[in-house]
């Protein structure tokens, strides 16, 4: 149930992700002015710099939930596409984290000063970027067997009665046949 509410089994469709993008692009962006300007109120203007804003407490709480909010976005897209986020998300984690520490041994690797990425990591994250956007959605019945495959679809009624056929056999405690 928990899983529904936070998205992680929830799916998204294109569309629907690019919009929630760009809406949590806004109001992650109002959030950090609010955040800004109650940091600018607190102290003089000449005297303070960036880290002065990540000892605020406002700009902690913003940090977190703008990366929950992506992650739950990017989790509900992966599974429209078909994929599991449960491993395509840490997969893509990990490849960052090495991304940054081979970036900070080879510094001639990095794509600049100011960045601690290489070339690669960019390429990864442009082309992940490229498959959440433009992917098409998966089956949603979630079967991959050449057999459920229908090119034509099935209809409603159809769909319905699997389901109701398959709650029954789980309810009346029958198991299906694995061979």
């Amino acid at each position: 149930m928990l899983g529904f509410v936070f998205g992680f089994n929830a799916r998204l469709g294109r569309l629907h992700f690019f919009l929630a993008t760009i809406a949590l692009a806004i109001v992650m962006t109002a959030i950090c002015f609010l955040v800004a300007a109650y940091a600018f109120s607190q102290a003089s203007p000449g005297t303070l710099r960036a880290e002065d804003l990540m000892h605020n407490w406002g700009a902690i709480a913003a940090i977190v939930l703008f990366a929950v909010a992506t992650f739950l976005l990017q989790s509900m897209r992966i599974r429209d596409i078909g994929w599991d986020p449960v491993c395509v998300v840490p997969a893509w984690i990990a490849l960052m984290i090495v991304d940054r520490l081979v970036a900070a041994k080879f510094p001639a690797w990095a794509v600049g000063q100011e960045h601690q990425a290489t070339m690669v990591g960019g390429l990864v994250n442009f082309v992940l970027l490229l498959i959440l956007m433009f992917w098409p959605s998966a089956d949603h019945e979630g079967s991959s067997s050449a057999s459920d495959h229908n090119p034509g679809g099935r209809s409603e009624k159809a769909k319905s009665s699997i389901v109701t056929a398959r709650l029954a056999r789980v309810s009346q405690g029958h198991r299906e046949s694995w061979t």
